[in-house]
């Protein structure tokens, strides 16, 4: 039986997220999944996921309001710097200021109760719901019938006894949901979020500490060696040649060093303000220190969009001086 009630569905493309949609299509609602895109969490996992199970997936780019509220959430950070409760309450807001525009009635989510030991405790749900500004619109179809009941199910909207009561971090009964809808893949559970790795926080709390948070530092962030010379100047160093393509494409404005005449790692420098000569040879001579080639010292050239029309003679750094400076 079709119903008249429309509803977005917070789609992480994770196998709860699957269920909850293809719980809620079965019981005759109109689905639309939507992701919130940020560099910390790409839609490609989820874009793939959605076109299998049969649906379009909205995309929407999150990546301001995000990075306000990473730097200052409500909740704090999880293990590493990851807001969890902010990062869902958040997505569950702009959701609901995009429900006028897409004609939904309220929101649902794969979240299940007592699944995550930060964000999916019962009242960890309930914080989310008061962050959103719309708790009184949200449904989650898996754990529903053990939590409050909100205005879809008090004006039979959505009737509980049809919602249902999974909680805690066991999966048995999601796989087997899986195997009833034909569920033949298992997306890994969590996972994704560059936020939750011990080493891409420090780097990027290294950035909030020295007023680098755009999306460009952000995305430099997922590539090479990063090192901090001072407040000044930061230093990104390929690894293998895959990674300086990468830098390649990322750099514009920044200053790309690379030795003279000879294969190795690509450098590029952040800077806000502009160099002093010894901070180049500074940066010069950490580069030549992860170049095999070069013994110990060489001609390395370095200019703004590969124009690499300047270029300087330093030694190699002394092996014991680069862990001052590494991330």
């Amino acid at each position: 039986m079709k119903r008249k009630h429309r509803c977005f569905a917070l789609f992480s493309g994770g196998l709860d997220s699957i269920l909850a949609v293809l719980h809620m299509k079965n019981l005759g609602y109109e689905v639309l999944p939507i992701f919130f895109s940020t560099p910390f969490f790409g839609s490609d996992k989820a874009q793939e996921t959605a076109n299998k199970i049969g649906f379009d997936l909205i995309v929407h780019d999150l990546t301001d309001l995000h990075l306000k509220m990473i730097e200052k959430p409500k909740y704090g950070y999880g293990k590493n710097l990851n807001p969890c409760i902010d990062c869902h309450g958040l997505m569950f807001h702009e959701a609901g200021r995009l429900m006028k525009e897409y004609n939904v009635d309220f929101i649902i989510s794969g979240e299940v109760m007592g699944q995550r030991p930060m964000s999916q405790r019962k009242d960890a749900l309930n914080a989310v719901g008061k962050l959103s500004e719309i708790k009184d619109l949200l449904i989650r179809p898996l754990s529903q019938k053990l939590l409050a009941d909100t205005l879809p199910i008090r004006e039979r909207w959505v009737i509980k006894d049809e919602m249902l009561d999974i909680q805690g971090r066991n999966r048995k009964r999601q796989i087997k949901l899986a195997e009833e809808y034909g569920i033949d893949f298992y997306p890994s559970p969590g996972g994704g979020c560059l936020l939750t790795d011990a080493g891409f926080s420090r780097k990027l709390l290294d950035l909030m500490q020295h007023n680098m948070m755009n999306r460009k530092s952000i995305e430099f962030l997922k590539t090479g060696r990063h090192f901090r010379l001072n407040d000044n100047v930061k230093l990104i160093i390929g690894r293998n040649k895959d990674e300086n393509n990468i830098l390649s494409e990322l750099a514009k404005d920044e200053i790309v060093l690379q030795a003279k005449d000879i294969s190795g790692p690509l450098g590029i420098i952040q800077s806000k303000e502009n160099l002093t000569t010894e901070e180049i040879k500074l940066t010069c001579s950490l580069l030549l220190r992860y170049n095999s080639k070069i013994d110990n010292s060489a001609i390395v050239q370095y200019g703004k969009n590969f124009q690499m029309n300047d270029e300087i003679n330093v030694e190699k750094m002394a092996e014991e001086k680069v862990k001052q400076y590494l991330l």
